[in-house]
C-alpha cells in the first residue's frame, strides 16, 4: 500500500491511508454476506485478511496539508479520512457489483488467511515455547543427585508429593534424583504440540531429563540421567500414570527406547510379617507361594500397600530403590509399527478402536482380579 500527498511519498502512512483501510474492510464484508460467500455471519474478516494479496496506490491533493512525525512523512488532515473513506466505499462497491468474479476472487484470499490465521498463531506460540525450554532452569519440583555424570546417574519419576517425599528421604543423593509430578500428566496423543509445551508438567519433565525440543537428533550426551524410572502406585491410577508417561516418551523421543533408558520401577504390593520376619510380595501369584511356604497354623499379618506414599522411605529405599535388591524392568520396543499402532488405538481421540479392542477381549479377562 503506497501513499502519496501532494505528490509527496507518505512513507509513515497517514489519514488518507486510514481512510481506504477502513472503508476496504468495511465494503468487503459488507459485500461478503450481501453475495453469501461469507455464509457465517460471526465471521468478521479484519483488515489484516481482507488486504492480503491486494495492491493498493492512495494519491490526494489537499490544499493544506499538515504532516506529522520527525521525519514529516506521515498526513495527519483528519477530513481527508472521511473523504477517502466515501470515495472507495461509493466506487468500490459500484466496481465489484458489476464484476462478481474479482468479489470472490478477493473474498476467496480473505477466507483463506482468515482460517490460516490461528494455525498461524499456534505456530508462533510453538516458536516461543520451544525457545523457552532451551533457556529455563531446572524445575523446582526436581530433587537432583550431586553426581554429575550421566552415566551413574538416574532419576525417579513419581506420582504425587506424598511419594515424593518418601522417594526424596529414602534416596541415594549421590546417584539418585526424584521428579514428582502433580496428578496426570497431557496426554499427548490426543494434543498438538502447542498445547504439549504450555503444559507445566512436560515442561518440568523435558527440563529436568535435558530433552530439548522435539524433533531434534538425540544426542545421548545431552541426557541428565541415562536411567529413567518410572515410579508409580501398584493401582488402576498408578497404571493410567505410567502409560502417559511411556506415550509421551515414545511420541516425545523415541529413541529412549532404543538407547534402554527407559525403566519400569515395580513396588512392592503386600507386606507379610511373621514374627520378627518381613517379607515383601510383588503380585498376588508372590503372596500365594509365600503363604504355601508357611505351616498351616502359622500366624502372620498381611499388609496392602495402597501407594507407594503409604511407604516409610527406609521400606521404599529397601524394596523398590535400592540397586541391590530392586526389581526393574527395561522397557525396549520391539515392533515400532505395532507399537505405533497400540500408542494411537489405545491413547488416540477415535473411541471406537478402543470399544472394540475391549469387546475383542473382554472374554480374556479374569474378572475376581479386576481392581474396582
Amino acid at each position: 500500500m503506497l501513499g502519496y500527498a501532494n505528490s509527496i511519498r507518505t512513507v509513515d502512512g497517514g489519514t488518507h491511508i486510514d481512510g481506504v483501510k477502513a472503508s476496504l474492510t468495511r465494503t468487503l464484508n459488507s459485500l461478503g454476506k450481501k453475495s453469501k460467500v461469507i455464509k457465517d455471519k460471526e465471521i468478521n474478516l479484519s483488515g489484516e485478511h481482507v488486504r492480503e494479496g491486494l495492491t493498493c496506490i492512495v494519491s490526494v491533493k489537499v490544499p493544506n496539508p499538515e504532516f506529522e512525525g520527525q521525519t514529516k512523512t506521515r498526513l495527519g488532515n483528519p477530513e481527508v479520512r472521511r473523504m477517502v473513506d466515501q470515495s472507495v466505499q461509493e466506487y468500490l462497491t459500484e466496481y465489484l457489483e458489476l464484476h462478481p468474479d474479482v468479489l470472490d476472487s478477493i473474498l476467496s484470499k480473505s477466507l483463506n488467511a482468515f482460517k490460516a490465521a490461528p494455525a498461524a498463531k499456534r505456530a508462533r506460540e510453538l516458536v516461543r515455547s520451544k525457545s523457552v525450554l532451551k533457556s529455563s532452569s531446572l524445575p523446582g519440583k526436581l530433587a537432583d543427585c550431586s553426581s554429575t555424570n550421566p552415566e551413574e546417574s538416574e532419576i525417579f519419576i513419581v506420582e504425587g508429593d506424598s511419594a515424593g517425599g518418601s522417594a526424596k528421604q529414602g534416596r541415594d543423593r549421590r546417584f539418585q534424583a526424584i521428579l514428582p509430578l502433580r496428578g496426570k500428566i497431557l496426554n499427548v496423543e490426543r494434543k498438538d504440540e502447542t498445547a504439549m509445551y504450555k503444559n507445566e508438567e512436560i515442561q518440568n519433565l523435558i527440563l529436568a531429563l535435558g530433552l530439548g525440543v522435539k524433533g531434534e537428533d538425540f544426542k545421548k550426551e545431552n541426557l541428565r540421567y541415562h536411567k529413567i524410572i518410572i515410579l508409580t502406585d501398584a493401582d488402576v491410577d498408578g497404571a493410567h500414570i505410567r502409560t502417559l508417561l511411556l506415550t509421551f516418551f515414545f511420541r516425545y523421543q523415541r529413541a529412549l527406547f532404543d538407547e534402554g533408558c527407559i525403566y519400569v520401577g515395580v513396588p512392592p504390593l503386600y507386606k507379610v510379617e511373621r514374627g520378627k520376619q518381613v517379607y515383601y510380595c510383588y503380585d498376588d501369584a508372590d503372596l500365594k507361594k509365600l503363604q504355601s511356604s508357611f505351616p498351616q497354623n502359622a500366624s502372620y499379618h498381611i499388609q496392602r500397600f495402597k501407594g507407594l506414599g503409604e511407604m516409610m522411605p527406609a521400606q521404599l529405599w529397601e524394596t523398590t530403590m535400592n540397586p541391590e535388591q530392586r526389581l526393574l524392568k527395561q522397557l525396549m520396543v520391539e515392533d515400532a509399527a505395532e507399537a505405533n499402532v497400540i500408542f494411537s488405538s489405545l491413547m488416540g481421540a477415535r473411541v471406537d478402536v478402543r470399544k472394540e479392542l475391549i469387546q475383542s477381549s473382554a472374554n480374556r479377562i479374569n474378572v475376581e482380579q479386576l481392581d474396582i
